[in-house]
């Protein structure tokens, strides 16, 4: 045998010595990696603004009964006028159903007390009793939804949201249109329609911890036509004064629902049926747009709170390696 054989031979045995070495060595399997916890999302918010429109407010009972059925049932609710009364009632804790049956049940002249020569052709002392009976007599900060009341100070013309206290005399004085009701005075000021400066109140939900806000107006839109009726006149009036306030304050909704209720008068209680319809219409149009907000927030949350992908780990170097003199790099 020559000398270059016995070299050979030597090394392969050398070699398979060290392989063999390498089988008894026992390979460590990874531990899995450690349970992180996993905090769950929190429940998107849905807010809902109730903009002012007299008669045409009906229509915001259609609206939120297409939320609750769609499974978007708003938890903080504010309101503006007409707004604030739909408002005041379902915050209370009734839903869409039993506002409707309160509705159609609604006498007129048990929230209207007539009286002249004193600011106003209404007094409101009527509607602030009947909103007071329906909630219960609690204050706002009792009732099952946060809820907001908007109304304008009179003597400052500035915006006032109304979150406690007696819950009645804040949707009177949300609902005292100028010339039409009596201004109402609360502590040393009086106040007067809300929707002077806040016709859809899409601030005050968003203040009340609304992460979504879905913002109905039923406001009267300058058309050409000139509207019937004092209460109409008045009613447009005031939409006219608020419309550019108004239309900041809308772009800062999610969503917007406008329910066709414009051919409604602002005195037309005899239309409450269409004006729910119409609220029922109108939000359908809108439940995609309403569907993707929500689950954009909810995906944007999850991520958030999703563990990062475990660090891949470093293996200890091969015995092969080792025993070769090799340098392995070690990833991670």
């Amino acid at each position: 045998m020559t000398s270059l054989r016995r070299t050979r031979l030597t090394l392969s045995v050398a070699l398979l010595g060290l392989l063999a070495g390498c089988g008894g060595d026992p390979v460590r399997p990874t531990p899995p990696p450690a349970a992180v916890p996993v905090t769950p999302a929190k429940p998107v918010k849905i807010g809902i603004a109730l903009g002012g429109g007299a008669a045409k407010g009906f229509a915001h009972i259609g609206v939120i009964k297409m939320l609750e059925a769609n499974g978007f049932e708003p938890v903080v609710v504010s309101g503006t006028s007409a707004g604030s009364v739909v408002g005041a009632l379902y915050a209370s804790g009734m839903d869409a159903f039993q506002m409707q049956s309160k509705a159609v049940a609604l006498d007129e002249a048990s929230i209207r007390d007539v009286r002249l020569f004193s600011g106003g052709l209404v007094q409101g002392q009527k509607l602030q009793d009947y909103v007071n009976a329906q909630v219960g007599n609690r204050p706002a900060e009792k009732l099952s939804k946060p809820f907001a009341a908007v109304a304008t100070q009179l003597e400052t013309g500035e915006r006032t949201v109304f979150v406690r206290g007696n819950v009645g005399q804040a949707v009177r004085a949300s609902s005292s249109i100028p010339g039409v009701f009596e201004p109402v005075k609360i502590g040393k000021y009086n106040y007067i329609d809300g929707g002077v400066v806040s016709p859809v109140p899409v601030d005050a939900a968003r203040q009340l911890g609304a992460d979504i806000v879905i913002a109905v107006d039923i406001s009267s839109k300058a058309s050409g036509k000139a509207p019937t009726g004092m209460l109409g006149i008045v009613n447009q009036s005031i939409s006219i004064m608020g419309q550019r306030l108004g239309e900041q304050e809308l772009a800062r909704a999610d969503v917007i629902i406008r329910p066709k209720v414009l051919d409604i008068g602002a005195a037309d209680f005899g239309q409450r049926n269409n004006a729910i319809l119409e609220g029922e219409k109108a939000a359908m149009a809108a439940m995609p747009q309403i569907r993707a907000k929500v689950q954009q927030l909810q995906k944007a949350r999850a991520a958030a709170l999703a563990p990062p992908p475990p660090k891949p780990k470093c293996d200890e170097p091969s015995r092969v390696g080792r025993l070769m003199g090799r340098k392995e790099k070690c990833e991670g």
